[in-house]
């Protein structure tokens, strides 16, 4: 599974951003999809995660302000942030379990996203 982020950039507090996530290979539709922030000088975290029935999960830290999607059709993941605050600065990262192919953990590169204040 191969995973390629994008979208991130930097953006104003209040503002609104969204990421996307395309995954080739796999079965896409099965995965369990998650992104996850790493914020400068700590570990990665989870914020979102959805699955491949469209149940999703929020972190309390984002629920409310971040929407996470999927269009299986086109194998790709969406995190929407609005009312962005600076704590949301960081790397996100998309993680796939390669559920109904083969288990496993597969992250993207990141994206950069940078809240201003």
């Amino acid at each position: 599974v191969d995973m390629v982020e994008s979208g991130g950039g930097l953006v104003r507090a209040g503002g609104s951003l969204r990421l996307s996530c395309v995954v080739s290979g796999g079965i896409f539709s099965m995965h369990l999809m998650e992104w996850y922030q790493e914020a400068p000088g700590k570990g990665r975290e989870l914020v979102a995660q959805i699955t491949g029935s469209s149940s999703t999960y929020y972190a309390d830290s984002v629920r409310s302000r971040f929407t996470i999607s999927r269009d299986n059709p086109k194998s790709t993941v969406y995190l929407t942030i609005n009312n962005a605050k600076p704590e949301d600065t960081g790397t996100y990262f998309c993680h796939s379990d390669g559920r109904g192919w083969r288990p496993g953990s597969y992250w993207g590169r990141g994206t950069q996203v940078t809240v201003s204040s």
